[in-house]
């Protein structure tokens, strides 16, 4: 077969414009440190590495989430642990409160100290992080979550956020908690009962806070404990207020102060002495109080004037400070959980951090150019194009004529 000088030549051009090509492709690799350049390099890898460039920018997101979610649940156990400091305090001003030589006017300086340290609590409550987002707003609602307000019957605070806990996720976590759940849901009296003075006690007689001694045998009725002067003889007598009914066994017994009483499973002492016609009431529990009512209720207290004073006030101070433990429990709790979750945010950021570098070099793997070896490959390419643009200009100088 005879081949033409012509066709000759335009397949060696061919050639050498395919070198310059290939070796232009290598250039721009080199320069752009990428080994796939566009999806017709390598559809597999290109594909693979989409893949990882998606999940990166995911698991980037994730970390921005967490970052955020860390500041806010610092700040929330922080004001935590300032709402835990200010309990202490209240509690120490209830003690101090309960010093029977105290004078009026020392009663009402405690009280005011006591609002004071109120307000502040309810500041903590509505505390905002650095974006202005509440901390104990739970799912969310209004941007003041507790409102103090003031009515006829006494100052009371109202929640109006949404209740509720976000729950926390694989790599996220929560950034409000429920601030409802910490300072609204206290316990009143004992958990179980609320023991009270009557309101026309004109003696001197209070109780503790009373117990649960047999919890089969709670009816979960109200009771009245009522007293009388029978022939010079302080008696007491307990009726089951919910049915009408006296208590078996309770009725026109003998008084002494420091004596424990017990019926229908519940227990309580008395102490002091009732004058005739005082009463008890122990009323069951139907609905939990708040913190910031515990502390209202101790400022009413210290208030309160004329006689069987100091026994309302020294029971009054008794439930209010046993509340107010149980509620400086819930916010021990909270903080607790606050603390949880730092510390799984620190895990949870080493974990993402791993899987962003791992992501980094599976992409990296995919479509990044090593380096070494494509210099190699550029200078190779570029002595092959030298070589054959110089046989090229050797060969295109043959000619039959130079031979006539």
């Amino acid at each position: 077969m005879r081949i033409a000088t012509a066709n000759a030549f335009d397949n060696t051009i061919a050639q050498l414009t395919r070198r310059q090509a290939d070796l232009a492709k290598q250039q721009e690799r080199l320069s752009s440190g990428k080994q796939v350049l566009k999806p017709s390099d390598d559809p597999v890898a290109a594909t693979l590495a989409e893949t990882a460039k998606n999940k990166l920018a995911r698991n980037e997101a994730d970390l921005r989430a967490l970052k955020a979610s860390r500041t806010s649940l610092e700040q929330v156990e922080s004001g935590l642990g300032e709402s835990s400091d200010l309990i202490q305090q209240v509690r120490e001003l209830f003690v101090t409160a309960g010093n029977g030589a105290f004078t009026d006017s020392e009663r009402e300086d405690v009280a005011r100290q006591l609002e004071s340290l109120r307000e502040r609590l309810v500041a903590v409550a509505n505390r905002t992080d650095t974006n202005g987002r509440t901390l104990f707003g739970g799912l969310g609602g209004s941007s003041t979550p507790f409102v103090d307000t003031y009515t006829a019957s006494g100052a009371t605070v109202v929640f109006q956020g949404q209740r509720g806990q976000a729950a926390a996720g694989n790599t996220s976590l929560p950034s409000t908690l429920d601030g409802d759940a910490i300072w609204m849901r206290v316990p009143q009296g004992n958990g179980t009962f609320t023991v009270s003075l009557g309101a026309g006690n004109t003696g001197s007689v209070r109780t503790d806070m009373g117990e649960v001694s047999n919890l089969s045998a709670v009816t979960g009725d109200a009771y009245q404990i009522a007293f009388a002067d029978v022939g010079g003889q302080m008696q007491y007598s307990i009726t089951n207020t919910t049915t009408g009914l006296p208590v078996a066994g309770q009725t026109g017994m003998p008084y002494q102060s420091g004596q424990m009483i017990a019926f229908d499973g519940l227990s309580l002492t008395l102490k002091d002495g009732p004058a005739a016609g005082d009463t008890v009431d122990i009323n069951p529990v139907s609905a939990s109080t708040d913190l910031f009512k515990v502390v209202q209720n101790a400022i009413d207290a210290l208030r309160v004037t004329g006689t069987g004073a100091n026994a309302q006030r020294t029971q009054a101070l008794t439930q209010s400070l046993t509340e107010l433990d149980s509620a400086h429990d819930r916010v021990l709790l909270a903080r607790g959980r606050a603390g949880e979750w730092l510390n799984r945010a620190d895990s949870l950021d080493s974990l993402l951090g791993d899987r962003s570098a791992a992501l980094k070099i599976e992409k990296s793997n995919l479509e990044d150019l090593d380096l070494i070896q494509g210099i190699s490959d550029f200078q190779t390419q570029q002595t092959a194009l030298d070589a054959a643009i110089k046989a090229y200009a050797q060969v295109q100088k043959l000619s039959l004529f130079s031979a006539i």
